[in-house]
C-alpha cells in the first residue's frame, strides 16, 4: 500500500488531485516567487491520512480532487448502451440541445440584469454626485460619492467572505481548472453563482476597477453546471426530466458552453465569446461542441437584442441605450498607409511589454494580500474597505489636479456634460468650460471606455491628463483584484490599454492617418493582448465591440507582436493566477526535459492493487487509510508469478459495492447476478460535492470477512502505457484524452502486470524536478528572458 505525504507538505507541490502515486512529496520551486500562496497556509490544512491536496479556490482552501472524463466502461455501462432504444437517444440529443437553449437564456437574462443594475446604481450615485458639485457642495458631493462606495464595497466582501468565499475574484481560473480536469468544492454551486452576481453588481457600481466579464463567465458556467446535474438537491431545487447527465464529460461540455454564453453576454460579442472558450477556457473539443456553443451564445446576442429594443423607450431607467459595452467607433473614412505600420508595431511592442510587468505586479501583489487574507474574515473585508476608500479618494480627488478648458463650439453633445456620463464633464469648472479627466476618471468603467474610443475628439484631452488616467488606471486594476470580491480583469485591461493608446495617439499627432479614438482601440488591443496571451478571440470580441472592420489588419498585427513580445517574459494572466492558487492546469505544450523522461521515471511505488474476488475486509482498510480514487484490479493466483490485469476500479463504485452490500460468502467464483441489484443508474457520478463517503458505510464483523467480487464494476478498458514510453508523449495522451489516471504496464512481464499509475500529480514540473533536480539546470528548457536574482526581489 502506498505511503501518504505527511500533512503540512501538500500545498508544496501546487495542491494535485488524489493521488495513486502520492510517492515522494516535491520540493518547493527554487524560485520563491513561484511557491503556490498556499505554502504558508499548510498549518491550516485539516486533512489528515491523505494524499488529497488543497488549492485557493477563490478566496477560500479547499480540498482539490480531478474529474473523471474518461467513461468507465464495465459492465453495467456495456448493458445500458446496449439497451437504449432509438427514442431514448433522440430524448438524450434534444435535451443535450435544450440545455444550451436554457443556457444561453438564463446567462442572457443575468447579463441584461447585470448591466441595468450597474447602470442605475452607479448612475444614481454619480447623478447625486454631480447636483453636490453643481451646488458648489464639493464636501458634501465627495461623502455622496466614497460612502456609497464603501458601502457596496463592504457588502460585496462581506457576503462573499462569509456566505461563499469560492465567489471571489474573476472565476476565470477556477472554470479553466474545472474545464482542464480540477474539481474543488462550491466552484460551480448556486450559493456560489447568486453571490458571483450580487457581489458583482455592487463590487462594479461601487467604482472599483474591476469588470464584470469574468465574473459572468464564471456565472455562465455555474448555471450550466446546475442545469446538467438538474439543479441544487441541497437546496431543494431539483428537477428530475433534467437528470440526463450523469458523467463529468457531458457536465464539461455544458460549462464550455456557459464560459462561451458569458462573455457573449458580458460584451455582446457571440462569436468572441465561443471563441474564447475554444481558445482559453477548454482544454478539449470537437465538433458537436463548437455547434451547441455557437447555439448557445446566438440565443444571448438575440435575448440581449430584443432588451435593448426596449430599453431604447426609455423604460430601463438610467440604463438608457448603452451599458451593453458597444462601442460603436465606425467610420467610413478611416485609412492608413504604410507610414502607419511602424507606430502600430511600436504600440504592439509596448503593449506587450506593458501586459507582462501587469501580470508581474498583479501576481506579486495577489501573494501579499494573501498574507492578510489569510488571517481571517475581518483583515479580508478590511482590506476590500481599504481599497475602496483609496480608490474613491483618488477618483475625486486626482480631477482637481487637470486645468479646465473651453468646450468646444462644434461638440457633438451638450458641453458640459451635466448628469451621468458624457465626454465634457462640468465637476469644478465655470460654465462652458468641461474638465477631461473628470471626464474619464469620474465615470463607470464602461463610459470612460466610450469616451476613449470615441472618434472626432482628437483635441478633447490634454496630454497630463492622458498620462494620469492611465497610471491610475493600470494601478487601481492591480490593487483592486485581490480583494474578496467578484471582480474581473477584462475591462480594467481594456480601459488601461486603451488610455495608453489614445496618449500614443496623442504624442503622434497629425503624422499618423488615424485618429485617437482608434489608437485607443489599437492600445486597448495591445494591453489585452500582452497581458491576457490570446489573439483570435481578442480580435473578435473587439471588433464585435467596436464595429469597425476596417481596423481587422492591425488589430491582428498588434495582437500577434503584443502577445509575442509578452511571452518572452512570463505567462498568461490566468494561468499565473491558477499557478498561485495551486491549481494543477496540465499546460497544452510539453516541458522540453519531459522527452528525456520516461514514464517509469516518475512513476512511484508501493502500488495497492486489488484481485478479481477481494476481501471486504481488505476493501474498507484501504479505502479508509487512502484517499486514492482509482485501483487496478488483477486476475490470477495470488501465488502465481504471472497474474493479469483486469481494469480499473473506482472509488466511487467500490463505495457503492459496499453500500449495497453486494458480499459472496467464499472467494470462489459464482453465479452471482448483479444485473439483479444494480443497474447503471447507481454508479451515475452525481453532482460536485455529493458522492457517500467510506465513513458513512457501517459494517458488522461478519460482512467484513465476506468477499466481493469486482469484476463487473471495473473498467475493463482502461488506457495503459509501457513504462519505456517518454514523458512528454504520455502527457499529451493524458490531457487531450482527459483522463484521471493512467496504468502504467511493464515493458517485459515479470511479475505483476502493472508497474504504477500516472495521475495529474505525476505531470507537475514541482514533482518532477523534485525527483530529478538535475534537470532544473539542464539546458532543455523554455526559451523565455531571465532576469538576475538581484532583479527578482523587485
Amino acid at each position: 500500500m502506498k505511503t501518504q505525504p505527511p500533512t503540512e507538505k501538500m500545498a508544496t507541490a501546487a495542491a494535485f488531485e488524489n493521488l495513486n502515486t502520492a510517492g515522494v512529496e516535491g520540493a518547493q520551486d527554487r524560485e520563491s516567487w513561484t511557491v503556490p500562496l498556499l505554502s504558508h497556509q499548510r498549518s491550516r490544512s485539516s486533512i489528515s491520512n491523505s494524499t488529497s491536496q488543497v488549492a485557493l479556490v477563490g478566496a477560500d482552501v479547499c480540498p482539490i480532487e480531478s474529474l473523471d472524463y474518461e467513461i468507465a466502461e464495465n459492465d453495467f455501462f456495456k448493458e445500458d448502451w446496449r439497451t437504449r432504444g432509438r427514442n431514448q437517444m433522440i430524448q438524450y440529443i434534444f435535451m443535450k440541445w435544450s440545455l444550451c437553449f436554457l443556457i444561453g437564456l438564463i446567462v442572457g437574462l443575468i447579463g441584461f440584469l447585470n448591466n441595468l443594475a450597474v447602470e442605475n446604481i452607479a448612475g444614481t450615485k454619480f447623478v447625486v454626485t454631480s447636483n453636490m458639485m453643481l451646488a458648489n457642495k464639493f464636501g458634501m458631493a465627495f461623502l455622496a460619492f466614497s460612502i456609497p462606495n464603501l458601502v457596496l464595497t463592504l457588502f460585496a466582501s462581506i457576503v462573499t467572505a462569509t456566505v461563499a468565499p469560492a465567489a471571489a475574484g474573476s472565476g476565470i481560473p477556477e472554470v479553466k481548472a474545472y474545464l482542464n480536469g480540477v474539481d474543488a468544492p462550491e466552484i460551480l454551486s448556486f450559493r456560489t453563482v447568486v453571490i458571483k452576481i450580487i457581489g458583482s453588481i455592487s463590487a462594479v457600481s461601487s467604482s472599483l476597477l474591476v469588470g464584470k466579464a469574468g465574473p459572468m463567465v464564471h456565472t455562465g458556467a455555474c448555471v450550466a453546471s446546475l442545469l446538467g446535474q438538474g439543479g441544487s438537491k441541497k437546496y431543494g431545487l431539483t428537477w428530475k426530466w433534467l437528470r440526463f447527465f450523469k458523467n463529468d464529460r457531458d457536465r464539461r461540455d455544458f460549462v464550455t458552453c456557459g464560459s462561451a454564453a458569458g462573455i457573449a453576454a458580458a460584451f455582446r460579442a457571440p462569436v468572441g465569446g465561443l471563441l474564447f472558450a475554444i481558445e482559453e477556457m477548454a482544454s478539449w473539443w470537437r465538433s458537436a461542441l463548437l455547434w451547441r456553443a455557437f447555439f448557445t451564445t446566438a440565443i444571448v446576442a438575440i435575448l440581449l437584442r430584443a432588451f435593448i429594443d426596449i430599453c431604447k423607450s426609455g423604460k430601463c431607467g438610467l440604463f438608457g441605450t448603452g451599458g451593453l459595452i458597444m462601442y460603436d467607433v465606425y467610420s467610413a473614412d478611416a485609412s492608413y498607409h504604410l507610414a502607419d505600420v511602424p507606430l502600430v508595431l511600436l504600440l504592439g511592442v509596448v503593449g506587450g511589454i506593458l501586459g507582462s510587468l501587469y501580470n508581474f505586479l498583479l501576481d506579486k501583489v495577489l501573494r501579499i494580500y494573501n498574507f492578510i487574507n489569510e488571517k481571517g474574515i475581518a483583515p479580508k473585508i478590511l482590506l476590500a474597505c481599504t481599497i475602496s476608500i483609496l480608490t474613491s479618494c483618488l477618483l475625486f480627488g486626482l480631477p482637481w489636479l487637470a486645468s479646465c478648458r473651453p468646450c468646444p463650439s462644434d461638440a457633438s453633445e451638450a458641453c458640459p456634460t451635466i448628469g451621468r456620463s458624457g465626454n465634457y464633464k462640468k465637476f469644478q469648472c465655470a460654465p462652458g468650460y468641461y474638465n477631461d479627466l473628470a471626464s474619464l476618471i469620474f465615470n463607470t468603467n464602461d463610459d470612460a471606455i466610450r469616451n476613449l474610443f470615441s472618434k472626432d475628439t482628437d483635441k478633447e484631452f490634454q496630454h497630463s491628463s492622458m498620462l494620469i488616467f492611465f497610471v491610475t488606471c493600470f494601478s487601481l486594476s492591480v490593487l483592486s483584484y485581490g480583494i474578496v470580491a467578484p471582480a474581473g480583469l477584462f475591462v480594467p485591461a481594456i480601459v488601461t490599454g486603451a488610455s495608453y493608446g489614445r496618449f500614443v495617439g496623442m504624442l503622434v499627432g497629425s503624422h499618423s492617418n488615424l485618429n485617437h479614438g482608434l489608437y485607443a482601440v489599437l492600445g486597448a488591443a495591445s494591453f489585452l493582448g500582452g497581458s491576457m496571451r490570446m489573439t483570435v478571440s481578442l480580435c473578435v470580441i473587439i471588433l464585435e465591440l467596436t464595429n469597425n472592420l476596417l481596423l481587422l489588419p492591425m488589430i491582428m498585427l498588434v495582437l500577434l507582436i503584443s502577445k509575442t513580445v509578452a511571452d518572452a517574459f512570463n505567462g498568461n494572466i490566468y494561468d499565473l493566477i491558477m499557478k498561485a492558487k495551486g491549481f494543477p492546469y496540465l499546460e497544452t505544450h510539453v516541458e522540453p526535459y519531459m522527452r528525456q523522461l520516461t514514464v517509469g521515471d516518475v512513476v512511484t511505488a508501493p502500488l495497492q492493487l486489488f484481485h478479481g474476488i477481494e476481501k471486504v475486509g481488505n476493501v474498507v482498510h484501504v479505502l479508509r487509510t487512502t484517499r486514492h480514487n482509482g485501483f487496478p484490479v488483477i486476475d490470477g493466483n495470488p501465488l502465481s508469478e504471472t497474474p493479469v490485469l483486469y481494469g480499473l476500479i473506482l472509488r466511487a463504485h467500490l463505495i457503492t459495492l459496499l453500500k449495497k452490500k453486494a458480499f459472496l460468502p467464499t472467494p470462489n467464483p459464482t453465479v452471482n447476478d448483479a444485473f439483479s441489484q444494480f443497474s447503471a443508474v447507481d454508479f451515475a457520478k452525481r453532482g460536485s460535492g455529493n458522492g457517500d463517503k467510506i465513513e458513512d458505510i457501517e459494517l458488522s464483523e461478519e460482512e467484513m470477512e465476506m468477499y466481493v467480487d469486482l469484476h463487473p464494476f471495473a473498467n475493463a478498458s482502461p488506457y495503459t502505457v509501457v513504462e519505456t514510453m517518454s514523458l512528454a508523449k504520455a502527457l499529451i495522451l493524458f490531457r487531450e484524452v482527459g483522463l484521471r489516471h493512467l496504468l502504467v504496464i511493464p515493458k517485459i512481464s515479470n511479475g505483476s502486470p502493472v508497474v504504477g499509475i500516472l495521475t495529474r500529480h505525476d505531470f507537475m514540473p514541482e514533482h518532477i524536478l523534485a525527483l530529478n533536480p538535475l534537470l532544473a539546470r539542464s539546458r532543455w528548457k523554455r526559451l523565455r528572458i531571465r532576469f538576475p536574482p538581484s532583479l527578482k526581489l523587485f
